[in-house]
């Protein structure tokens, strides 16, 4: 049996627009399957400061608006040794926002929101450009269009290969993309504002096999 512990907006990592209840509940029966245990929490600080082996997936689906909270240091120390430890981490959408003080976060994640220079266009029906077959997340999804939100302009590291992107003004900017991390690994999917994203059966195909993935 898998644990699955899927940590969504609350408390002091949430924000005013985005509905994480609804878009965890999601990321919940996307990623589910027999054999596996996944739970929900809001105590989104506490579950990263305090993870351990028993939980063989994290999933941060959760946000601060880019103000930084106290025990925010706590927590990505917790994360960063659960992945040096073997562990694994799902980081959703507007996560890249998160813990803006905390280097580490954006070394995992392998990018950031930076405040001034990353955006999105308004929410519409999106064009996401495919990698196929490029690694077992992607293997056999083709381009696909999606309601969501285009993250733009994101800080992301040299080393990411994206696996899925779209463009904007003739410039790709990267989605989705696996990363190892310190002995663990991490897949970022900026894709999930809201409901309207799961609609896309490409994209829950995306969360279900990185969960197969992470899970090893």
């Amino acid at each position: 049996m898998s644990t699955v512990l899927i940590l969504s907006g609350g408390g002091d990592l949430t924000d005013p627009w985005h509905p994480f209840g609804t878009t965890s509940q999601l990321v919940l029966e996307a990623i589910a399957s027999p054999g596996r245990d996944v739970r929900i929490s809001t105590s989104v600080l506490d579950g990263l400061a305090q993870l351990s082996a028993d939980v063989d997936l994290v999933v941060v689906n959760a946000a601060n608006a880019e103000q930084p909270a106290r025990g925010d240091a706590e927590a990505i120390a917790g994360l960063g040794a659960y992945l040096r430890g073997g562990g694994a981490l799902l980081a959703l959408h507007v996560s890249a926002t998160a813990f803006p003080e905390i280097a580490e976060w954006e070394s995992i994640i392998g990018a950031r929101w930076v405040r001034g220079t990353t955006m999105h266009p308004d929410q519409d029906l999106a064009a996401v450009r495919v990698d196929t077959d490029a690694h077992p997340i992607v293997s056999g999804v083709h381009d696909f269009e999606v309601w969501d939100e285009r993250y733009t302009h994101l800080r992301v590291a040299p080393d990411v290969r994206a696996l899925a992107w779209h463009e904007l003004d003739g410039v790709a900017h990267p989605l989705l993309w696996a990363r190892d991390y310190a002995g663990g690994r991490v897949v970022y999917d900026a894709l999930g504002h809201d409901a309207a994203s799961f609609e896309s059966r490409e994209h829950r195909a995306i969360l279900a096999r990185s969960a197969e993935w992470l899970l090893g």
